[in-house]
């Protein structure tokens, strides 16, 4: 049975009060005189501090507070505070009375009567010792999380709001995006990302995608502050309070360029072996089919031999005449065929020497030029002090109009043909497997319709070709690769479509040369002429007597060829059609390469030329047409 307990109904409210404030043990509650001295004392106030009601009442409340508090003046101050402002509110340390320490939470109200007259103040204490120690801990735990997501260098770690704003940023951030945290807070995140992705809308994406599925993971290229691409490993976490409401995003991002970098050399030196295992394999599968197919070829040789001699020399049905020379036409088609793949499968029959390709180019170049039709322009850019290489000079010359005529018929409207040569020293796996050191490099270039990256791919394969049926064997470019790979060599391709195609040959320098070499010491010959046969024997005729030969079929072209060219001779015509003649070419070259040595040529007798020049004798001439002692004459007496 439960104790009844009983109720006093004669307290006055003023009684109930007091009765009440003195019940209140969580709470110091007291009064202060105006001067702070305590003048009441409750349960709560005993309790927390130690101190009898007749031990502290009288006493000034500054012994609650401590040393350095009470020095500092701290208590008056709080007085001062109540007063002025109508209440003061604070947190601090106090003291018990056996000098033991609490953390308390003070408020200070002061009280007036009904006059307005200050009665004192009214002071409420609570310990919140408790409540402090784990918010010093939170803090603490707050601040060495902070130090550690500071302290980290090799990611950046940063938050952002829920529109993508930076709201904080580490050393790793600043290490890795070169901005500064004074620089970047309150900017958004989307200017890390690359002018494609931000036109595609990736960062919104990215947000989304977090704030949907709570994370967000993925590679891409994103970039610093001075301009320059890292590819980065990112990673976006939505941070939610305890409703569920979003309150931003955690993002750690780490420079992966390195790594990379690696794996993408890796996957091409995969890439590459693979190719050239491919190539091997093929080539030692076409090298065995060339050699049974030339034994087969013999066979037939032979046989239409016999048939010949056994029918007599020219006799027989024209029938039987006319059928063994279409044989005889298919057997060299099939063994130039032969050849090619042998080329391709590196066992062709070489003949390598010391030669400069700039000789070669030069000497091959009026070939080269009539390869190509009016709508291309053909340039020649030659590096002046270019490296000795060993070649085979009659294939380097095929392999070069090869090229010149596959890169002619990926311009079927015009374009540019560019050669130029040039001294490379290449590094560890810079081209493929050839190993480190000098190299002499020639390249075709055209501005074509380019490769697609699968054309490219298969480009020196044998038989492989994009040219209608009928318009290509597809043996042209894999001739080129076999012969230059047997020489010690490597071909590259640099194409895309629409944006043209470069082929580049290396070809390895002459070991032990201090120096790149000059020209050799052969003197070079510009034949102008207008006539193709005619430019045809000339060109024969000095290269028999020893000469290199560039030609040009008129004046302007020959004029760029001497800006551009090391020329010793002027061999010119003197009536062309169109535009400079040849004594202006003569004149030009005369003013302005005078060390030119200058040979005129003409149908007509010199007394016959009737062309406004006073002094025509100042030249050497040879009359049309010329025989080899003609052009030897006039070179000993050309000045």
């Amino acid at each position: 049975m439960n104790k009844r307990i009983p109720i006093r109904q004669d307290l006055t409210d003023e009684q109930r009060f007091q009765y009440l404030i003195s019940g209140i043990r969580d709470y110091a509650i007291y009064m202060l005189d105006t001067e702070g001295h305590v003048s009441s004392w409750n349960s709560g106030a005993r309790r927390f501090k130690g101190y009898e009601a007749p031990e502290i009442l009288g006493q000034h409340f500054s012994r609650f507070y401590t040393p350095e508090d009470r020095a500092g003046g701290l208590p008056a101050r709080a007085l001062a505070t109540a007063l002025a402002e109508g209440k003061y509110e604070a947190e601090g340390w106090r003291v018990r009375r056996d000098g033991a320490r609490f953390w308390a939470s003070v408020i200070i109200d002061p009280i007036y009567d009904e006059q307005g007259a200050l009665l004192g103040y009214a002071k409420i204490t609570r310990e919140i010792t408790e409540q402090k120690a784990a918010q010093d801990a939170l803090r603490a735990s707050e601040e060495r999380f902070r130090l550690l997501v500071q302290g980290v260098s090799d990611y950046a770690i940063y938050m952002l709001s829920p529109e993508g704003v930076v709201n904080n940023w580490n050393v790793g951030a600043q290490r890795i995006k070169g901005y500064s945290e004074q620089e970047i807070v309150g900017q958004h995140f989307s200017r890390f990302y690359t002018d494609g992705d931000r036109a595609g809308g990736l960062p919104a994406r990215a947000l989304g995608t977090a704030a949907r599925e709570g994370r967000y993971e993925a590679e891409g290229w994103r970039q610093r502050k001075d301009g320059t691409s890292f590819w980065a490993h990112v990673i976006i976490d939505a941070i939610h309070d305890e409703a569920g409401a979003l309150l931003g995003f955690a993002k750690v991002t780490r420079d992966l360029t390195e790594k990379k970098a690696a794996a993408d050399a890796l996957a091409e030196a995969n890439a590459a072996l693979f190719q050239s295992q491919k190539m091997e394999s093929i080539g030692q599968l076409t090298g065995g089919i060339a050699h049974d197919f030339n034994n087969l070829l013999s066979v037939l040789a032979s046989g239409l031999e016999v048939l010949t001699l056994r029918n007599g020399m020219g006799a027989g049905d024209i029938g039987d005449i006319k059928t063994l020379d279409s044989m005889r036409r298919a057997i060299d088609r099939g063994a130039t065929l032969t050849q090619q793949l042998l080329a391709f499968a590196r066992q062709q029959p070489l003949q390598p020497e010391t030669r400069s390709v700039n000789n070669l180019v030069s000497g091959f170049e009026s070939v080269l030029r009539r390869a190509v039709n009016a709508a291309i322009a053909f340039e020649v850019r030659l590096e002046p002090a270019i490296r000795a290489t060993v070649i085979d000079s009659a294939r380097f010359e095929s392999a070069l109009l090869n090229l010149v005529v596959n890169a002619r018929d990926a311009m079927p409207d015009g374009g540019s043909i560019l050669i130029d040569t040039a001294n490379v020293e290449l590094g560890e796996r810079e081209v493929d497997s050839l190993a480190p050191g000098s190299y002499v490099r020639v390249t075709v270039s055209d501005t074509g319709s380019g490769m697609s990256p699968e054309t490219a791919r298969r480009a020196f394969e044998p038989f492989y070709t994009t040219k209608e049926v009928g318009k290509g064997t597809g043996l042209g470019l894999s001739q080129v690769y076999g012969f230059i790979k047997q020489s010690g060599g490597e071909v590259k391709i640099r194409t895309a479509p629409g944006e043209g195609t470069a082929i580049a040959i290396y070809l390895p320098a002459v070991a032990g040369q201090d120096a790149p070499v000059q020209q050799d010491c052969t003197e070079t010959v510009l034949i102008v002429e207008d006539e193709p046969d005619l430019m045809d024997v000339a060109a024969a005729l000095y290269i028999s007597m020893g000469y290199e030969v560039l030609t040009a079929s008129g004046g302007q072209e020959a004029a760029a060829l001497l800006a551009s060219r090391h020329i010793d001779i002027l061999f010119t015509d003197v009536i062309m059609p169109n535009g400079m003649n040849g004594v202006e070419l003569a004149t030009f070259t005369r003013a302005q390469y005078p060390a030119v040595k200058i040979i005129l040529a003409s149908g007509y007798p010199l007394p016959a030329l009737k062309l406004e020049h006073n002094n025509l004798s100042e030249y050497a001439f040879v009359n049309k047409p010329y025989r080899l002692s003609d052009l030897a004459r006039a070179l000993r007496s050309a000045a």
